[in-house]
């Protein structure tokens, strides 16, 4: 961090003034002589400047497109996707067919489509989806 030195010096001259404009006629002077208790500092945060020879950081983790199975190819349209992505279309289309329980909106029931990727089951809970998933991401 830096200290603007037109800030600094006009903060601690004798002489009384403002930061932006010197005129005495202005309605905001500083204190000829500040004391103690009235003295702030300000700093001044200086912006560091992106190296343009950086690389693009390639995804990793969760967000690396991965090879899925065809039941779940199938339903994403794709047979390379990341893990979010997976989840945001199976959570997209859930929302889209209305798939979420009236009375527990963490519960969800599969249609014929989603029975195919949770194994069968004909209810899933929203926290067990992204376990319900994972088998179908090769490795």
């Amino acid at each position: 961090m830096a200290f603007s030195s037109a800030i600094f010096t006009s903060f601690f001259s004798p002489k009384a003034g403002t930061l932006l404009n010197p005129s005495p006629s202005s309605s905001c002077l500083l204190p000829a002589s500040p004391s103690p208790a009235t003295v702030r500092m300000w700093r001044t945060v200086t912006c560091a400047t992106v190296s343009s020879q950086q690389q693009e950081r390639r995804p990793r983790g969760i967000m690396k497109p991965r090879p899925v199975s065809p039941e779940m190819a199938e339903f994403v349209g794709a047979s390379e996707i990341p893990r979010t992505q997976a989840l945001k279309r199976i959570w997209a289309y859930i929302k889209e067919h209305n798939l979420q329980d009236p009375n527990d909106k963490k519960i969800i029931i599969c249609d014929e489509k989603l029975k195919k990727i949770f194994g069968g089951r004909d209810r899933v809970g929203f926290l067990e989806i992204a376990g319900l998933i994972s088998p179908h991401f090769l490795k």
